[in-house]
């Protein structure tokens, strides 16, 4: 058998071109399109179909097209059978072809299109979640990715992003996600009081990180406060939360910082918030202190 041949082999090509741009924001609303960069967010993108958490209104499969090294091809044949199952057009692409579509210094070898997916924030409240990451005013896309990674392992129910934060199918937080961006409905470009409102006609308590917060985590679980419905608002990653969004929230919490450390970086601090929550709302009788007989 003839050795595979790449059926793209120039940058130039129409079909790298349109891939390529979708690393700017202007063009991945434009087309409603992003990248999905490696084995591992391909392959739930491959997976990923609407109706599921997240899935696009628009319906269909949300990976669209799969550009693809002959070596990746080869490594990861598992992962192209599930593309063309999902109908993605897949592309054997030239090493150099790749690594022009591609927005990391080591690309993979495999780089999809996906369809947005973003869920509308009413279809959010209409599930009744019980638990919620919201983020208001983050502004690094790594961060952004991250925290969402920490909320689908944590369980939540959801992510929203407000109207102030970081683009959700920006490369670098689609890439921290590392493939969770295709587990659970995320909803973006909501105004943070709408948001808050939205959750409190919900049911959904609100609770505010940070780290001045008169409100101590530890407390909280030891008085059972912990199990109900909740949101945890995240602020921006060098200022925090402005005063008027921590007026909004049912109580502003700190993580207790037990030893010498000045503080915890954002995703740190969203990871052992969402888990105490998840601890406490999965608790028989709600959460309990470990110090109570």
């Amino acid at each position: 058998m003839a050795p595979a041949t790449p059926d793209l082999i120039s940058p130039r090509s129409t079909r790298v071109l349109a891939a390529r741009r979708l690393a700017k924001r202007n063009f991945r609303g434009k087309e409603r399109l992003f990248l999905a960069e490696g084995p591992q967010a391909v392959r739930e993108a491959a997976a990923h179909r609407a109706g599921e958490p997240g899935g696009t209104a628009a319906g269909g499969a949300t990976l669209v097209e799969l550009f693809a090294t002959i070596e990746a091809a080869e490594r990861y044949a598992d992962i192209v059978g599930e593309a063309r199952a999902a109908g993605a057009r897949v592309h054997l692409a030239a090493d150099e072809v790749i690594a022009d579509i591609s927005t990391t210094v080591t690309p993979q070898g495999l780089v999809g299109v996906c369809r947005f997916l973003d869920t509308p924030f009413e279809e959010i409240l209409a599930a009744r979640p019980r638990l919620v990451a919201v983020l208001a005013h983050v502004r690094d896309p790594g961060n952004a990715g991250t925290v969402l990674r920490c909320a689908d392992a944590a369980g939540a129910d959801a992510v929203v992003l407000t109207d102030a934060s970081v683009d959700l199918y920006n490369p670098k937080a689609v890439r921290a996600s590392v493939g969770s961006l295709f587990h659970l409905p995320v909803a973006v470009g909501v105004p943070v009081a709408r948001a808050v409102d939205g959750l409190k006609s919900a049911g959904v308590r609100i609770l505010a990180a940070d780290g001045a917060g008169p409100h101590d985590l530890d407390d909280e679980l030891d008085k059972g406060a912990m199990g109900d419905p909740t949101a945890w608002v995240f602020g921006n990653e060098a200022w925090g939360l402005p005063e008027e969004t921590r007026a909004l929230a049912d109580a502003v919490v700190r993580v207790p910082i037990h030893g010498k450390a000045e503080s915890l970086n954002l995703a740190t601090a969203a990871a052992v918030c969402l888990y105490a929550s998840a601890r406490a709302q999965r608790a028989p009788g709600g959460c309990r202190s470990v110090t109570q007989s």
